[in-house]
């Protein structure tokens, strides 16, 4: 069923009017959808409307509501990805299943080794938002996660006072994910940065930056992944890890 974000000032009584341009294109010139055809749409309070299309005309849709309810499709707790972004299409690709597997947010690194200029980065922040909103539609997630501004490793760091942060790294590692999560349950509502860093890796200066600061360096395995892949499978891990181990 395809899933919409509407803003609630657009509710009254039983019905919904979507007549923002970028909805409307979507809906009724690129879907084609008729009346009769039901839409799930969410607003910014994270309630789902299940609905059915009453009427188009050339300015406006409007719809009825069938049912409604708060979203579920979230995680119970809050995860951000801290990357380094790489050259390739890959680094769309990393983008959109960060968005796919509940992730709140990425935060672009740029570090020592990074393949990207810092002003690269930058221009590319638009459109990786916008393959954010993509996936946000496509899953049917409860909110859209944000692209935040390029920063650094120090910056990221200085959070630690509020966030859990740990780092990948896969040839300068203490302890397997799934270890360190038995010692140190994932809890809901708790806030956890994930650092993921370059193809060509950390710098010793950037290690050591992770000593002084006493952040768990882990590792995924004995084989070494690509970045796109390290990714996936550390995102998909720690949801893992939370889901048999955490919660409490």
């Amino acid at each position: 069923m395809p899933h919409f974000l509407i803003n609630s000032k657009n509710i009254k009584e039983n019905k919904i009017t979507i007549n923002d341009k970028e909805n409307y294109n979507h809906i009724a010139k690129s879907l084609r959808i008729k009346s009769g055809e039901k839409l799930l749409l969410i607003d910014e309070n994270q309630i789902e409307y299940e609905t059915v299309v009453d009427n188009i005309t050339n300015k406006e849709i409007t719809v009825d509501i069938k049912n409604s309810y708060k979203s579920n499709r979230k995680l119970d707790f809050r995860l951000y990805l801290a990357q380094v972004p790489l050259r390739s299409d890959a680094q769309n690709i990393i983008i959109e299943k960060a968005t796919e597997l509940g992730a709140d947010g990425v935060y672009p690194i740029y570090s020592d080794n990074c393949a990207l200029n810092k002003s690269v980065i930058e221009k590319k922040l638009p459109k990786w938002q916008r393959i954010m909103y993509e996936a946000f539609k496509q899953c049917e997630r409860a909110y859209i996660p944000t692209c935040f501004e390029t920063t650094t490793l120090e910056n990221i760091i200085k959070q630690k006072s509020d966030y859990r942060i740990v780092a990948f790294c896969e040839r300068c590692t203490e302890i397997t994910l799934h270890e360190y999560c038995q010692k140190n349950p994932i809890k809901k509502d708790e806030k956890i940065i994930v650092i993921i860093g370059p193809e060509g890796g950390f710098s010793q200066k950037e290690f050591n930056l992770f000593k002084e600061n006493s952040i768990p360096m882990l590792t995924l395995g004995d084989l070494i992944l690509k970045a796109e892949t390290a990714v996936i499978v550390a995102l998909g891990n720690i949801i893992y890890e939370y889901e048999n181990f955490g919660k409490n």
